[in-house]
């Protein structure tokens, strides 16, 4: 007997009938479009030195997570962890900072982190990477942060939380770090290897550690916000007052670092409903030093990475129901020309209506069973010399086959 092959473990298949999951993907791709987003994909792996470098090495995505190997001619690559620094890379070699800025650009793909798989967490799981570049004014930041909000509003999710500060940037955040490492030597007690791996490579992602007891001794630690420059102050007061214009609800939390390196001034994280690691659903900020740290010219940039699989579990936990999409159309023969059947298909398809026909030999009885099955909102019985069309919350009528295409496009 052949061996059975299964999807490797920390991975999932997406089937047809999971309405739910395409639901999420098809509103994400409405909205994007009607907020100005265009799509973009790149590749599922870079070069490793990508990743290594916008991440930090004290990050947990580099330091744990990577899936990084050797090819045939001994270049380091790595599949993508994350979805900003790949667009970042495409920005610069394409020539995208010569477009009308800011280049709002978002991508719905899967990401490869090695991890202990478990329930909303999967070694690929797929994200909406949403990115702006080149704009440096709080308005953009509101936007990106408001489109989440929409997002999980269209969906239906009510249980969420945004937490939002600002953490500085290269003017400020040095003088920070000193009274964050003065107050990290006088409490070197407290620290676990986790966060001293941390401090030893960037001292911000001391506050990104997962241990609860460290995380509560770290809340006596000074705070970024406290040692903001006048200019991130501004900026930061625009964000918070531009997202109160807007309806946006948030909590300033002193202590939201993100975890990798090239987050300056906006952080952010949408916290669900979960109370465990899928609690945060969507996190971003401002990253205006990463193209530049990539071999591009000097750029603003913002934008945010929001797991599909967490999402699915906070629209699970509130019950939404999701109809899935019927067909326009469902064609059933009973003893009528199958050629005439194609060209009407054909045709239909053509003008916009998605519809469909037996293939697999049913009864007539068999077929107006499937056409139910498959939620279609008219249903065509085709005969020799001509057919009967049910449309849905309406009676039958008789056409002429010559007449059918017009009557069902009407």
């Amino acid at each position: 007997m052949s061996e059975k092959f299964q999807a490797p473990r920390g991975t999932h298949d997406v089937l047809p009938a999971e309405h739910l999951w395409w639901h999420v993907v098809r509103t994400m791709e409405e909205q994007a479009a009607q907020y100005g987003w265009r799509r973009i994909q790149t590749p599922a792996f870079e070069d490793t030195g990508l990743f290594a470098r916008t991440a930090g090495a004290a990050s947990d995505v580099v330091n744990k997570e990577m899936y990084t190997f050797s090819d045939r001619s001994d270049r380091s690559l790595t599949l993508r962890p994350e979805g900003t620094a790949p667009i970042a890379r495409a920005y610069i070699e394409h020539g995208m900072q010569r477009e009308p800025q800011p280049v709002k650009a978002y991508t719905i793909a899967p990401m490869f982190r090695y991890g202990a798989p478990g329930r909303g967490r999967y070694r690929e799981h797929w994200q909406l990477s949403l990115e702006a570049l080149g704009s440096a004014g709080p308005e953009i930041d509101a936007e990106v942060i408001q489109f989440y909000t929409e997002l999980l509003h269209r969906l239906g999710v009510t249980e969420w939380e945004l937490h939002l500060n600002s953490i500085g940037d290269k003017n400020c955040r040095p003088a920070y770090v000193e009274k964050l490492n003065a107050w990290l030597d006088a409490h070197a007690d407290v620290l676990d290897d986790d966060a001293r791996h941390k401090r030893a490579t960037s001292p911000l992602q001391v506050f990104d550690v997962k241990s609860p007891e460290v995380r509560a001794a770290l809340e006596a630690a000074p705070k970024i916000g406290e040692s903001l420059c006048d200019d991130c102050r501004a900026h930061f007061d625009g964000v918070r007052r531009l997202l109160d214009a807007v309806d946006v609800p948030y909590v300033v939390d002193p202590v939201l670092v993100r975890g990798l390196d090239y987050y300056t001034r906006t952080t952010f994280e949408f916290i669900g409903p979960e109370e465990n690691v899928n609690s945060t659903i969507c996190g971003g900020g401002r990253y205006d030093g990463l193209v530049e740290a990539i071999g591009g010219p000097a750029t603003p940039g913002i934008g945010f990475g929001a797991g599909i699989e967490r999402l699915l579990l906070a629209i699970e936990r509130e019950a939404l129901p999701v109809e899935p999409r019927g067909l326009d159309v469902f064609v059933a023969v009973d003893g009528g020309d199958r050629e005439r059947v194609l060209q009407l298909l054909a045709e239909l398809r053509r003008h916009g209506l998605s519809c469909d026909t037996d293939y697999a030999g049913r009864s007539l009885k068999g077929q107006l069973t499937q056409a139910t099955r498959v939620g279609a909102a008219t249903v065509v019985t085709m005969r020799a010399i001509d057919a009967t069309v049910r449309r849905r919350g309406s009676g039958e009528t008789i056409v002429s086959l010559d007449d059918l295409a017009a009557t069902l496009r009407a």
